[in-house]
């Protein structure tokens, strides 16, 4: 029997068991279209990942004090127990100076951003509020921070009482906007905005000297945070054992009581994509679950197919048709199950993955949005197609082996 007659056969089946068909059918396309969803979802995660990674800067290090034994979720200190928090100590513990300048000897770096940081009381035309305020040095701020300018420019190394915020500091945290040559007010003192960042937060940066003269409780040299930029990205993991080495022997601490930690922005990224790339694959394997119960109405569907024709099998075998053309009809027929079901599964996979950023609301999960790639959709097609192939291979196969004469006295 030739391929055309066996697919005739196997389309007839699908189109003269309608409500049967369809309920089958309907199990395949729950199953697809849920993966396709959760597939899009994680390759827009992926994406997101991938920008941030860029964004953050890889080549970047933070150095602060203080050391936390248990690492964390998001990266931060290697310790050698189990339990997080930073170390108890009667002194407090900082960075100053005598560390900036043990830095400056390790040939891996190229430049360093000492930083400070508090809470600030801010007004701009009578109203009032909290910000955060960063100190930050000014001569080499704009050449190692990741953030871009929207209006203005970044600080200069003669700015004095000038300030950069950020966007929805400038837009919507006042009554009026705060542009580009406005004066603020943070503690009592004027500053003159000569920066806008293109991001959406409420930081004020300001140069580090003038920093120490708003926030009170800061010492001068005593940093919260050294910003470091290594020469190579790739030598990454050298230049971070290079600077815990220098560090250990400037502060005179070991391995076990050091009192520092070492943060890199490229590996913070990266442990997050692999959280949530295995929070994908675990969503991914609950969708599955529906394909699995897919193909297990495509083969009660192929078992009772194969008994409501076991009287024309045998006229078939009667007039000629062999083993193999049986079993190619009814192979056909599972996989054209499969394929009507992908078809229709990936057509609301797609509609479902454009929704779910809406539905999962401001989720970590939803904010890289969903893609969804040619090569999902083919994956997911040909999984649904072999779902019913292999679902209906052995009601198939019984089908094939039927006797002749057992089949035409079968009532």
């Amino acid at each position: 029997m030739k391929l055309i007659k066996c697919f005739k056969h196997a389309f007839n089946m699908v189109v003269h068991s309608k409500l049967r068909s369809w309920l089958t059918i309907i199990g395949i396309v729950i199953g697809v279209a849920a993966v396709i969803a959760i597939v899009s979802l994680g390759e827009g995660m992926q994406s997101q990942m991938n920008s941030q990674l860029n964004a953050l800067g890889g080549d970047l290090l933070t150095i602060t004090a203080g050391y936390s034994r248990g690492g964390g979720m998001w990266g931060g200190g290697r310790g050698r127990d189990g339990g997080g928090g930073a170390v108890a100590t009667e002194d407090e513990i900082v960075l100053d100076r005598s560390d900036l300048q043990a830095l400056r000897g390790i040939s891996d770096i190229l430049m360093m951003d000492t930083q400070i940081r508090d809470s600030v009381e801010v007004s701009f035309l009578g109203k009032k509020g909290t910000v955060s305020l960063t100190g930050v040095d000014q001569k080499v701020w704009s050449q190692i921070t990741t953030l871009t300018i929207r209006d203005g420019r970044f600080l200069d190394s003669a700015d004095q009482n000038v300030v950069v915020i950020g966007a929805r500091l400038a837009d919507t945290y006042f009554d009026q906007p705060l542009g580009i040559n406005k004066m603020i007010t943070i503690e009592g003192s004027s500053f003159r905005v000569v920066g806008v960042l293109d991001d959406s937060s409420t930081t004020i940066y300001m140069p580090l000297q003038m920093a120490y003269q708003i926030l009170d409780d800061k010492d001068n040299d005593v940093y919260d945070s050294i910003i470091v930029k290594v020469k190579d990205e790739n030598n990454l993991d050298e230049s971070i054992a290079k600077i815990e080495n220098k560090l250990m022997m400037i502060r005179h601490v070991t391995a076990k009581d050091r009192d520092f930690s070492i943060s890199s922005n490229k590996q913070m990224s990266e442990q997050r994509a692999e959280m949530m790339s295995s929070m994908s694959m675990f969503l991914l394997a609950i969708a599955a679950v529906s394909l699995i119960v897919g193909a297990v109405g495509i083969a009660n569907t192929m078992f009772t197919s194969v008994i409501e024709k076991t009287k024309e099998i045998g006229i078939m075998k009667a007039i000629g048709a062999k083993n193999r053309d049986i079993l190619l009809i009814f192979l056909l027929n599972a996989a054209l199950i499969g394929l009507v079901g992908g078809l229709i599964g990936a057509f609301f996979g797609g509609l479902l993955s454009g929704a779910l950023p809406t539905l999962m609301g401001g989720t970590p999960f939803a904010r890289g949005g969903t893609f969804v790639s040619l090569n999902s959709v083919v994956m997911a097609l040909s999984v649904s197609m072999l779902v019913g192939v292999v679902a209906g291979a052995i009601p198939a196969y019984q089908g094939s082996k039927l006797k002749p004469v057992d089949a035409l006295r079968y009532e």
